[in-house]
Formats: C-alpha cells, sequence, structure tokens
C-alpha cells in the first residue's frame, strides 16, 4: 500500500491557483492567481520548486505549448491538477473542516 502523500499549505494554493487559472494555468498566469487570490507574492523559482515536487507525487501533469514567433521560440508548460491531485485538495479541505470546527469563540468567523 502506498503512503499517503500530504499536502503542504503553498501546494495547496498552488494547486487551487492552477484550478482557478483552467486551460491558461501557466506559471506566469498561476502566479497572478496566488497575487490576487491569495494575496501572495510568488518567485518563479519558489513556483517551479512546488510544481516539480506536486509532479513527483501525481498531483500535477504539464505539456508544452507550440512555439509562436512572439515567444522567440521558448514554450509555455501549461499545468492541470490530476484526479489524485483533486482528491488530496478534497483530503486536505475535510481535515481542516474538522479542525476548524468548535473554534470560532477563539479564532472568530470568516471575513473576506
Amino acid at each position: 500500500m502506498r503512503k499517503a502523500s500530504y499536502l503542504g499549505e503553498f501546494e495547496q494554493v498552488v494547486l487551487l491557483a492552477i484550478l482557478q487559472a483552467g486551460d491558461q494555468a501557466f506559471a506566469l498566469a498561476v502566479i497572478k492567481e496566488l497575487e490576487r487570490r491569495a494575496g501572495r507574492r510568488v518567485d518563479r523559482g519558489a513556483l517551479y520548486k512546488t510544481l516539480d515536487r506536486l509532479e513527483t507525487k501525481g498531483f500535477v501533469e504539464w505539456q508544452t505549448e507550440p512555439t509562436t514567433p512572439g515567444r522567440g521560440g521558448h514554450r509555455r508548460r501549461l499545468f492541470r491538477v490530476t484526479p489524485a491531485g483533486v482528491r488530496a485538495l478534497q483530503a486536505s479541505r475535510v481535515t481542516l473542516f474538522k479542525l476548524w470546527d468548535g473554534l470560532e469563540a477563539v479564532l472568530g468567523s470568516v471575513a473576506e
């Protein structure tokens, strides 16, 4: 039996940003999602290191787009969350909800 692979907090937000970016989940789009939705500035190197780790865990896949003259021959990688990545997010969400349950008096209610 394979040992469960848990998600760290940054891994979770990266997976969520990829899902939010949809069919435009290139590195820059993921970085923009993280800045816009999570208020986090992310260094490309940190993002790529996390994406590599998520790929090793089987939670992310990627493919390269065809090269275009506008990109000077450079290809972009398009990232996609795998079904295993979705299941890992679901498991993390359930765990967090269980841990948050009953702590409203201490932590307050959720505010946007």
